[in-house]
């Protein structure tokens, strides 16, 4: 996915669900990983970054109207299933590193048979505390009466804002109130910090168990490209492909793609984020697949290219070829204290290297950097962080400068060069080629880990499964 410039626990939580673990109702807990210790520690961690006198609010954001009274299916925000892996909506985790009690407060939506025959089983206030680490829980109703007392005679709000107008509003509120309050001792927080200096961070270093999630979801999703490339022959069209993807992705445990997954054939794959998938793969057409499957709501992000046909033809290899070999060297980069930057600066010369040698460009390879005019062809960068989101949480750079990779990051290189059908001032033979090719990069103490490495890419492998 590009950057801008199967639960063995399941039957038996199913089954207990309606009792739950220590005689809590509405316990169906969703993940295979899910370990209240895990959660735990990551608050603690949290609170531990921010201090004794910081509060911290992270909210789950609004349910979405998809059509009629149909909503989207809700997916919990990252933060707030960071912390808690509660997945309900309707949620606000309050924190609170300094209290002497009711460190971790949360509002969630109360046990309500009726709806919860409508809308499934919900944790509840019990459910919450017993199973989810809440301290105390209130009903989210609640939450504007209490939240200006929690609030109230820190230094520090650690608050996102912009994410959830609704919340916002309600935050604003809290420390109107404290301000009226402040004569009487209840004064509001000094200033409201962005949780990505402290928070995003830890996002940023995968622990072993997101690690563990994080190669079942690239493994699924190779799987998934295989069975595509296995399908695709010409007279196939984009969205059976899709189905293909979606198929293999649920068919195994995952929750489904984790992005919109693109199938682009012929000139579509020299679209970005195509993702309309409804054309006809014709006869020698290479086909572009940029998707990934989530599972445990962590996301594999892998993009692969191959001829329907199942040859490559000359110059869909000639660019191929150059695709594929800049991206190995890429990866080869990928240890403790290189930068991303320096990956990307490293594909951008290779890249147009290869587009003089292709004549899409003139020229030296300095002039046609320096101008910018290789952009015409190759206009993303290489590497994104990959977790929790497909574009995952974390700084990029540090005191205006790229910062270092380090052990437990994950990141993708996806090198690609794009030769769209109207591109009339290039050699006939290579318009309406599209070629990237993406893999997930774990850095290790001394090097790296390609986690998606079991998803074909050498052309002998890829006409092979297309044939």
């Amino acid at each position: 996915m590009l950057i801008p410039t199967p639960r063995a626990a399941a039957a038996a939580s199913r089954s207990s669900s309606v009792v739950g673990v220590a005689g809590v109702a509405g316990s169906d807990i969703p993940g295979a990983m899910f370990d209240p210790a895990v959660f735990a520690a990551r608050r603690e961690a949290f609170m531990t970054a921010i201090g004794p006198d910081a509060v911290a609010v992270v909210s789950s954001l609004p349910e979405r109207l998809r059509n009629g009274d149909a909503m989207h299916p809700f997916r919990q925000h990252s933060d707030l299933y960071y912390l808690t892996g509660f997945v309900e909506p309707d949620t606000t985790l309050v924190l609170r590193p300094g209290a002497g009690t009711d460190r971790t407060v949360m509002f969630v939506r109360p046990r309500d048979p009726e709806m919860e025959t409508w809308d499934g089983r919900r944790a509840g206030l019990e459910g919450a505390k017993a199973r989810y680490g809440a301290d105390v829980a209130y009903p989210v109703a609640e939450l504007e009466l209490r939240l200006w007392d929690l609030l109230a005679n820190h230094d520090e709000l650690h608050f996102a804002l912009g994410l959830d107008e609704r919340m916002d509003l309600r935050i604003t509120a809290a420390i109107a109130r404290l301000r009226r309050t402040e004569k009487k001792g209840r004064r509001p927080p000094r200033a409201v910090v962005d949780p990505r200096l402290t928070l995003h961070e830890l996002r940023l270093h995968k622990r072993p168990e997101e690690l563990a999630a994080l190669r079942t979801a690239c493994a699924i999703t190779a799987d998934a490209h295989v069975a595509a490339m296995k399908r695709g022959r010409p007279g196939t069209f984009e969205y059976q492909l899709e189905a293909t993807l979606d198929y293999t992705f649920r068919s195994r445990g995952g929750s489904g793609p984790g992005y919109a997954s693109i199938v682009g054939a012929g000139d579509n794959a020299t679209i970005l984020h195509y993702i309309e998938n409804r054309c006809e793969i014709m006869d020698g057409d290479l086909v572009l697949i940029d998707a990934g499957c989530e599972y445990d709501h962590y996301t594999g992000d892998i993009s692969r290219t191959w001829p329907a046909s199942g040859t490559f033809s000359a110059a869909q290899r000639d660019v191929y070829d150059r695709v594929l070999a800049t991206q190995e060297a890429a990866i080869a980069m990928v240890k403790p204290g290189v930068t991303i930057d320096e990956i990307h600066t490293f594909c951008v010369r290779a890249l147009t290297t290869a587009m003089i040698d292709l004549g899409l460009l003139a020229g030296t390879v300095d002039e046609r950097i320096a101008d910018g005019s290789y952009r015409r062809f190759y206009m993303h960068g290489t590497s994104h962080w990959l977790g929790l989101d497909v574009h995952d949480a974390g700084a990029y750079t540090r005191g205006g400068k790229a910062r270092p990779l380090q052990p437990g990051m994950v990141i993708t290189i996806e090198p690609g060069l794009y030769i769209p059908l109207h591109a009339v001032e290039v050699p006939e033979r290579l318009r309406g080629i599209g070629v990237r090719i993406e893999d997930n990069i774990l850095v290790t103490d001394d090097g790296h880990e390609n986690l998606t490495i079991a998803c074909p890419k050498d052309v002998a492998t890829i006409e092979a499964l297309c044939r």
